[in-house]
This record gives structure tokens, C-alpha cells and sequence, in this order.
């Protein structure tokens, strides 16, 4: 019987990844410090924010502990998969969360103190995004590599798809009783599930006990999904819009800018989709010499 001894593997800090890393993970711990100090993150904006700084500083910390001490290999899973998926997810968050705080919290003009930390928090927020697009364009695997499936293009896309479709039910309002925009959820709701089990199974390692070829299988998934978006892409803003105009005065919550959002956000997914079948088309179809 032998027993695992935990080695430590400095390459993990010291490469570009590893830097990458580490910024990211003191860029988030200074983003959610800031805005902690603030008190002023309340409402479902604040919460998803302070959420995704958290959250993202947790697991890249995670990350560089278990390679720093040589554990990754110990754990069942993809562990290329794994960070590629996380780095893109993170990135994306990220992002998001560095348009959604500014736009909620930060208003003109900035002059207390409070309004200062919450502006450094924002840098901190965007820088952390940098970090983490420079740790996904480090980690893409080269064309013909298909070693780590979400490490590629499509793989990549994955994530992005599954993401676009989240923030697309955190939008979703007053769509009952009319077929055209239940259709249009059936959509968002089934692409996002068979998206998410795929990344799932990558990481998981489980995909090869699927009993078909399965290259061939997410081209044709893919297509599919290229041609339900397709369909709502249309029927979302015909049936939102249809006969009724935009409400005077539309806050924050008004249904006409939620559906406005749902109806680019479904474009943004469409243009993954289609990118993603050429991607994955090349991929099955024209090997690399």
C-alpha cells in the first residue's frame, strides 16, 4: 500500500499561468475587501457581484494550492478541463459583474469616500478580468490539439453558451401564456442543459462510455442548436415587442429592457452556436496534418 506525498511544484506560481493566477486572486480579494468596507453592495446587483469576487478568489486560491503541492492528479477529473472551464467562466463573471457594479453603485459625481473605494474596486474588478482573459489565452490549446476538449474553441464556447443562457433566466419576465416566447425558454432551457451535461462529462471524464462517435454527435448537436436559436432569435423580440411600445418612465426592472436584453443575449448565443459548428466542423472533419 503506498501513500500520496505532497511535492512542491513552485513552476505552479512561478509560470505565466501561475502569475496570471495570483493577480487574479489578489485583484478579487481586494475588489470584494473594498466593496465590503463600503457596506453598500445590497440588492440582487450587489449580492451577484460580492458572489462572483468571492467565489472566483476561492477557487483560483484552491487551484494554486492543490498544484503547488502536486495534489491535482489525486482528483477524479479533468483537471486541464477543469481550469480551462473555470478561467473562462471566471473571465466571464467577471466581466460582468465590472459593467453591473459601476452602473448600480458609482454615481456622477464622485467625490466621498465611499465613491473612491467603490471606483478602486471597479479598477480592481476590470484588472481581474485581464488576469483571467490572459490565463484562457494561455491555456487554449493549439489548433489540431484536442488533448483538453474545453481548453479548444469549441470547448471555450461551451462555457460561453451555458453563461449567455444563465444570464438570459435572470432576464426572463412575463412570457406565460403566449406560445411564441414559450417556445423561445423551451429553447434557452433545453440548449442550456445538454450544453452543461457536455461540460460536465468533460470534466467528469466520462464522455468516452457515450456508445457513438462522439465528434460527430456535437456537430450534430450543435447544428440543432444553431437552429432553435435561430428560431427564437426571431420569435422573441416579434412576440415581446408586437403592438407594444416602450413604457414612460421604464426603470431598471421594466419588462421592455429585460426583453430587450433577453433579445441580444440570444443573438450573442446565436453567433456562439454558429461559431462553435464551424469550429467544431473543422475539427471532425478536416484533420490537421
Amino acid at each position: 500500500r503506498t501513500m500520496a506525498v505532497a511535492t512542491v511544484n513552485l513552476r505552479a506560481l512561478t509560470s505565466w499561468v501561475g502569475i496570471a493566477r495570483l493577480f487574479a486572486v489578489v485583484l478579487s480579494c481586494l475588489a470584494f475587501s473594498l466593496v465590503a468596507s463600503t457596506g453598500h453592495f445590497e440588492g440582487p446587483y450587489g449580492t451577484w457581484c460580492m458572489f462572483t469576487w468571492c467565489f472566483c478568489f476561492a477557487v483560483t486560491l484552491l487551484v494554486l494550492l492543490l498544484e503547488l503541492l502536486g495534489l491535482q492528479s489525486l482528483l477524479p477529473l479533468s483537471w486541464d478541463d477543469f481550469t480551462s472551464a473555470f478561467s473562462m467562466l471566471a473571465a466571464l463573471m467577471v466581466f460582468t459583474s465590472s459593467v453591473l457594479f459601476p452602473a448600480t453603485f458609482i454615481s456622477s459625481p464622485c467625490s466621498s469616500n465611499q465613491c473612491a473605494r467603490q471606483a478602486v474596486a471597479t479598477t480592481a474588478s476590470c484588472l481581474c478580468f485581464l488576469a483571467y482573459a490572459l490565463e484562457v489565452g494561455l491555456t487554449r490549446a493549439k489548433p489540431g490539439d484536442i488533448s483538453s476538449f474545453l481548453s479548444t474553441v469549441p470547448g471555450l464556447l461551451k462555457v460561453f453558451e451555458a453563461y449567455v443562457a444563465c444570464l438570459i433566466f435572470s432576464l426572463l419576465d412575463e412570457y406565460n401564456g403566449v406560445p411564441g416566447l414559450m417556445w423561445c425558454v423551451a429553447v434557452y432551457a433545453i440548449c442550456f442543459i445538454f450544453t452543461l451535461l457536455i461540460i460536465i462529462f468533460t470534466i467528469g471524464r466520462c464522455l468516452t462510455y457515450i456508445p457513438c462517435p462522439l465528434e460527430k454527435m456535437l456537430v450534430g448537436y450543435n447544428f440543432l442548436a444553431l437552429l432553435m436559436y435561430l428560431t427564437a432569435t426571431v420569435l422573441w423580440p416579434l412576440y415581446s415587442f408586437r403592438g407594444r411600445g416602450r413604457p414612460d418612465p421604464c426603470g431598471r426592472d421594466c419588462w421592455w429592457n429585460k426583453h430587450l436584453g433577453v433579445t441580444f443575449l440570444t443573438i450573442f448565443n446565436l453567433i456562439a452556436y454558429l461559431v462553435d459548428l464551424v469550429y467544431s466542423t473543422r475539427m471532425v472533419f478536416v484533420r490537421a496534418p
